[in-house]
């Protein structure tokens, strides 16, 4: 038992020294990347993490395999991502996202089938899931067969994602809603899928290629939807799902803080104290965000209610937007206007996080929190553990 045990903890310790390495790396393309390279795909990115065997590190057998007590291992490593580009990390975020709807909801037939696609086929998922006017609906043909009709938003990675959950209202033969159904579209076979490119406009993160997709006419079979309708939505999975890309934003304010050192270390500024003093409240900002998503993931692996995780994981995203934004302020104080000049890394770490940053529903996470905090009977030092 001790050898296995010390074995798993070298593969932890090893792939986080990895994922710390792949954050350099990450860090130096980004920052040699002319504007125009910056606003494509990261394929040179994404190859590293293949190379690195991080797009199956969550698959059974795996280090960090769903369904053991590792989260916090996990959200460090997508932290480190995100340090190195928030548009990888926002992208392979989305691949774990996919792969744990599937390790809670698909068939043993469908884990190993898409699984091997993972692992033989370096394929990518995603989950797609934000839709404009009308939105997806999955209407059956009879036979197990199913035609798509509808368009997605924000499609994080487009076309380079090949397998994307796309969740959809499910119909029947008689035009029926039976509820929201996820299915797996094998996109590399449908290369003619219309990507409306023009869609995705934004301030920061052009990388993430979010583009809108019009699946109207793609065929799938019964095969390839996944769990039963209303899975998606099930809690504390779809609420406490927020951790993750928690975790990722941290990384970018990571790169921020970094980015600031460097800078008045540069420009021989650090003697300053009131760059001191700034430093130091970045220093501990980043640091409460670690402490946060350490014991978020904590909770997701622990035996809390389902109220409890899904309002720690509100609080975690709700303090770690509040991180990175007091992070983003106290930069630009230290670089001031120069610093906001190309070939400076800030003026895209800033518009990158920003976009980022803005996740559904922020107003309704923090209401939910008052909801449940307000409904307890338990003094406040109990709110979260039993253990006392």
């Amino acid at each position: 038992m001790g050898t296995d045990t010390q074995e798993v903890a070298v593969n932890y310790s090893s792939i986080l020294k990895r994922a710390a390495n792949l954050a350099e790396q990450l860090t130096f393309l980004r920052e040699r990347q002319a504007e125009k390279e910056a606003r494509k795909f990261p394929e040179q990115e994404f190859d590293i993490l293949i190379k690195e065997k991080l797009l199956h590190v969550t698959l059974p057998g795996e280090a960090m395999a769903f369904g053991t007590t590792h989260t916090a291992r996990l959200l460090q490593l997508l932290k480190l991502v995100g340090k190195g580009n928030l548009s990888v990390g926002r992208i392979y975020e989305g691949h774990i996202n996919a792969l744990f709807l599937i390790h809670l909801f698909g068939t043993a037939a469908q884990r190993e089938r898409w699984y091997a696609d993972v692992k033989q086929g370096q394929h990518m998922f995603g989950v797609w899931n934000t839709q404009a006017q009308g939105g997806v609906r999955i209407v059956s043909q009879g036979g197990g067969r199913f035609i798509l009709e509808g368009a997605k938003t924000f499609c994080s990675g487009a076309k380079f994602i090949s397998r994307p959950i796309v969740p959809g209202k499910l119909i029947d033969e008689k035009g029926n809603e039976l509820g929201w159904q996820m299915c797996i579209v094998s996109l590399d076979q449908f290369p003619a899928v219309p990507v409306d490119s023009s869609f995705w406009q934004p301030l920061g993160m052009h990388a993430s290629v979010s583009h809108k997709i019009d699946f109207s006419g793609i065929s799938i079979n019964e095969s390839d939807l996944l769990g039963k309708p209303e899975d998606y939505h099930q809690q504390p999975y779809f609420s406490g799902g927020a951790i993750r890309f928690a975790a990722v934003q941290l990384g970018g304010a990571e790169a921020v803080f970094d980015a600031t050192r460097h800078f008045l270390q540069k420009l021989k500024r650090i003697e300053d104290p009131y760059q001191r003093m700034r430093l130091g409240e970045m220093a501990m900002l980043i640091e409460s965000g670690n402490l946060w998503i350490n014991q978020a993931a904590n909770m997701a692996d622990s035996q809390a209610s389902s109220a409890q995780i899904i309002n720690y994981a509100n609080m975690t995203r709700t303090a770690i937007e509040r991180i990175c934004l007091e992070t983003m302020r106290l930069s630009e104080r230290c670089v001031g206007a120069r610093g906001l000049l190309y070939p400076e890394p800030f003026a895209r770490l800033h518009a990158d996080l920003t976009t980022y940053l803005r996740q559904p529903a922020p107003d309704a996470a923090l209401a939910l929190i008052g909801e449940f905090v307000s409904s307890q009977d338990s003094p406040a030092h109990a709110l979260w553990s039993d253990d006392i």
